[in-house]
């Protein structure tokens, strides 16, 4: 999918976040008749900590608000991701979010210091959760 469209789908059902302007690679879910209900953006660590060759992040997740759309993006993309070579994946969510989607995917908290992020560089000046992903003696 190119990203024009991902991030054109970004900006009609998510307006409050900035849509990134670039990403390794972008992921579609379609409904059965289609319609394109989520779309997620993985690209190179945000953090130049986590910047290592060995980590991708979740740059950007958005649906249209159709059951399990973002799961099965979750569901879809470590296993692409592991493919290219990457040996983590990370994602934040905000601090009032569940993050429920990433747990069922795999994806655990990151402990502190690293799991809660204060943002000030951020868009929106919002703390964070850090939640990752990864390869561990040949399993995630």
């Amino acid at each position: 999918m190119p990203i024009q469209t991902a991030r054109a789908f970004i900006t009609w059902t998510q307006p409050h976040l900035a849509s990134p302007s670039g990403a390794a690679f972008v992921l579609g879910a379609q409904s059965g008749d289609g319609t394109l209900v989520g779309v997620v953006l993985i690209g190179w660590p945000t953090a130049w900590a986590f910047d290592d060759g060995d980590t991708a992040e979740v740059l950007a997740l958005a649906t249209d608000g159709t059951s399990d759309a973002s799961r099965a993006l979750l569901g879809a993309v470590w296993p692409l991701v592991r493919e290219m070579g990457y040996r983590r994946l990370i994602a934040y969510t905000r601090i009032e979010e569940s993050g429920t989607d990433l747990w069922d995917a795999g994806f655990r908290v990151v402990p502190r210091p690293f799991g809660w992020w204060d943002t000030a560089g951020r868009a929106g000046d919002v703390a964070r959760v850090l939640w990752a992903i990864r390869v561990v003696g040949g399993r995630r």
